[in-house]
């Protein structure tokens, strides 16, 4: 017997009809590429999204073709995410930081329409413009006087497109399951593989998030990871359904532009990856600052250092949340956030705690396998493949020829993890990150994160290289605070107070900078092919 419930979409434009009718006067802040910082509200962005829609209809935009953007967080691109996915097209966001190659291959593998970017990007967009096979229009996110000189093709200003549209227009009547948003993904094998979101899917993400994160229509939330990566986590969503003050950071990610926009919004939740925050944090430190008003960093794209969360706590008395995800899963899984149970405990114990990915959020199922794909034990010991399942966790990438989970419908994450008795997620390494030496496995990031305690170490990447005898070693690549060099000896007297002596790396680099990818996650597959050959004569 079934119940006698309505069936009603979960879609994008039940959203902004939402937020049309009771979100209206919530509030958008956003720094655009002037480094003007503007103020609005939902009712009145609604009203440019609708502009937008009907200027893309005449454009030849109709339901399921893909709209593509390049561009940061900013009020143009808030409008074009609903614009988009509410007039029943499927938003595709790229990121800037791919390679001319890879954007190439996306946007053609996509099949593109139309191409909106920021102004920042046309030198990239005019690299690519005549090896792309779909795109017919692209529009630059800027008043027309405002665009600088540039050879591109059919191009024309967001302003100026969307001036004499009518602000009114009727969202359509979409299946939740319809296609809402497409993002790729770098952390594949060979050519960045696509995945397709469904409303649904969207909708049930953006709710779990809100909840998970505490967000009320009192937040207020400055989402620093891109909208151009995984739809910035979400958060765009969130802001519609709950009503929160959104605050854009725009193209100014250093720690001064940031600080001026949480003392300007009254910020309470930050959203980003750590590089960012490492940023924040000697920028205050150096100005002698505090952010009084933020009480959640939620931290997520890499592990976070246990000297950062510490440096959060005891200098802002903010609470750094990690969250784990990953593209294939919308992106959140798993997230850390306090617990009467967590902020009981000592601070150092706490900490420890800190680092750890979290609990799954109702919606996300999790389980560790061994290699035969047995089930292992939730004892905070045993470690193996994690594996996933979920209303927002992909099923397929776009244009596959198959299904890329197993037969009982679990998505291998290609992440190494331990679950806790209490049902507490610990990322161990990537299934690729593992250093295998002697038969015995080494955590790279158990390593970097008892390096990073050291109190000049600004950041570490651990990598596994060929040994002629133990199949792989460790080598450690370290920044120092203040660009000055440690003696070796010093940090593995550091480290034998944290790890087991076999786990001591064979070298220590130090380095000016690290490769970081498109989503500023450590590229550690260029320094395992630059190194390669480091300790083969030893």
């Amino acid at each position: 017997m079934n119940g006698n419930m309505m069936n009603w979409d979960l879609t994008i434009p039940k959203a902004i009809l939402h937020a049309e009718k009771y979100n209206f006067d919530g509030k958008l802040v956003s720094r655009e590429l002037d480094g003007s910082i503007t103020s609005t509200t939902y009712g009145d962005s609604i009203k440019r999204s609708k502009k937008l829609a009907n200027a893309l209809a005449k454009l030849g935009v109709n339901l399921r073709d893909r709209v593509a953007t390049i561009a940061w967080n900013n009020s143009r691109h808030f409008e074009t995410y609903f614009a988009v996915s509410g007039m029943g097209a499927i938003l595709h966001t790229l990121n800037p930081r791919y390679s001319p190659d890879q954007l190439i291959y996306i946007l053609n593998h996509a099949e593109d329409e139309i191409l909106i970017v920021d102004p920042t990007f046309i030198p990239l967009v005019e690299s690519v413009q005549d090896k792309l096979d779909t795109v017919k229009t692209i529009i630059i996110a800027s008043a027309k006087d405002a665009i600088p000189d540039n050879n591109l093709k059919n191009a024309l200003s967001y302003d100026e497109l969307i001036q004499a549209e009518s602000d009114e227009y009727d969202w359509p009547e979409l299946s939740e399951d319809d296609a809402v948003a497409l993002c790729y993904t770098s952390g594949t094998t060979g050519n960045p593989k696509g995945v397709l979101y469904s409303h649904r899917s969207t909708i049930l993400h953006a709710i779990s998030v809100s909840g998970a994160m505490g967000f009320d229509s009192s937040s207020s939330v400055l989402p620093v990871v891109p909208m151009f990566h995984v739809n910035a986590w979400g958060v765009p969503y969130c802001a519609l359904i709950i009503g929160i003050t959104l605050v854009l950071p725009g193209h100014a990610l250093d720690g001064k532009s940031l600080y001026e926009l949480v003392k300007q919004e009254s910020v309470d939740s930050m959203l980003g990856v750590p590089t960012v925050w490492l940023g924040l944090l000697q920028y205050l430190e150096g100005e002698g600052l505090k952010l009084d008003t933020v009480d959640q960093v939620l931290v997520g794209g890499s592990a976070a250092p246990y000297a950062m969360i510490k440096a959060f706590d005891e200098q802002h008395d903010a609470f750094l949340t990690h969250g784990w995800g990953m593209t294939e899963m919308s992106p959140l899984g798993t997230i850390n956030a306090p617990t009467k149970k967590t902020m009981s405990l000592p601070n150092e114990e706490r900490y420890q705690l800190q680092t750890k990915q979290g609990y799954p959020m109702f919606g996300v199922e999790i389980k560790t396998v061994d290699d035969e794909n047995n089930e292992l034990p939730r004892d905070g010991e045993a470690s193996g493949a994690l594996k996933v399942k979920g209303p927002w966790i992909m099923d397929e990438y776009y244009k596959a020829d198959g299904p890329a989970t197993d037969e009982q419908g679990w998505f291998d994450t290609g992440d190494v993890a331990t679950i806790h008795p209490d049902g507490c997620m610990q990322i161990v390494d990537r299934a690729k990150d593992v250093i295998k030496t002697g038969g015995e496995w080494i955590s790279s990031i158990d390593l970097e994160n008892a390096v990073l305690t050291h109190e000049n170490i600004l950041e570490a990447c651990v990598v596994g290289v060929p040994h002629p005898k133990w199949d792989e070693r460790p080598l450690l690549f370290l920044i120092t605070k203040d660009g000055n060099e440690i003696d070796k000896e010093e940090i593995n007297e550091f480290l034998l107070e944290k790890v087991v002596k076999w786990w001591l790396p064979d070298d220590i680099i130090f380095v000016k900078e690290l490769p970081h990818g498109a989503t500023g996650k450590l590229l550690k597959v260029e320094l395992r092919e630059e190194y390669k050959d480091h300790l083969m004569g030893k």
